[in-house]
């Protein structure tokens, strides 16, 4: 396997695991967050993996996260 693909595998593994411990705060409500820092850490770091390794640009993924900030001022109740 690749470099890429690697990345990109262990980066879908961690996203599965971040949803799992939304899920778990959700369903328990769970006050303690740890171990969804602990994943959301582990999906960071492959994201800045990708980008060291020239997969994505930082500055790309920040304009798209930009245009889902304004998306969100529309569609969520989300205090922006």
């Amino acid at each position: 396997m690749n470099i890429k693909n690697e990345i990109l595998t262990i980066l879908m593994e961690e996203c599965a695991e971040t949803s799992i411990e939304c899920s778990k705060v959700i369903r328990f409500n769970i006050d303690n967050t740890e171990r969804l820092e602990k994943e959301l850490g582990d999906v960071l770091m492959m994201i800045k993996l990708l980008s060291e390794n020239n997969i994505v640009t930082m500055e790309n993924i920040e304009a798209a996260a930009r245009q889902k900030r304004e998306k969100l001022k529309t569609w969520s109740k989300i205090p922006l």
